[in-house]
């Protein structure tokens, strides 16, 4: 992650997310309930080992069959919440250029609901795969989308100021599994 100097709040350590996760996978369990075709899509970068931590309590916990995996390359925002893209780019990578998806449940993952941008490009993109039905599931809803996008599994809502940045470190990109809260110094 940058180095954006400010204050910096642990708001939930490593073992309080491990329980988020076991409750998302919960919440996640129960709205794919009844259905045989699942695909979890985790967004690139954070996305992606989320969405591994909550196959495998899938797995483990809920159903023991492994749902189809796949990760989509999607930018707009640097950590920081610096635009770095006016427009979101979702890279399709080769191997998703002819998935079948048609009839799966899909269930994208990501780290932070921030505006919307990412997720409302994710499923405009795998709409076109002619899925039965796709779900959200993020870490963190900050409340603050711009677009009328929601997520169905919610780790933890935060309401915090437009200016602070949320952030959620998860390994393998950070050595701890938490989620701060950053208040930039205005000064500097």
């Amino acid at each position: 992650m940058p180095s954006t100097l400010g204050t910096r709040i642990c708001l939930y350590n490593s073992d309080e997310l491990e329980t988020v996760i076991a409750a998302m996978a919960y919440a996640t369990a129960d709205l794919l309930h009844g259905t045989d075709k699942v695909a979890i899509v985790g967004i690139k970068r954070r996305g992606t080992p989320l969405a591994d931590r909550l196959t495998e309590h899938l797995m483990k916990n809920h159903s023991g069959t492994r749902p189809l995996r796949l990760d989509l390359q999607v930018k707009r925002y640097a950590d920081d919440l610096t635009l770095l893209h006016p427009n979101t780019q979702l890279t399709e990578q080769a191997q998703h250029a002819t998935l079948d998806l048609t009839g799966y449940t899909l269930v994208v993952v990501d780290d932070v609901l921030y505006t919307g941008h990412s997720i409302l490009t994710v499923i405009a993109y795998l709409s076109r795969k002619q899925p039965a039905c796709i779900r959200v599931a993020v870490l963190v809803d900050r409340g603050v989308t711009r677009l009328p996008i929601h997520a169905d599994v919610v780790g933890v809502h935060l309401q915090v100021s437009p200016a602070d940045i949320i952030e959620c470190h998860v390994p393998p990109y950070e050595s701890d599994f938490k989620i701060e809260l950053l208040k930039p110094d205005r000064s500097a």
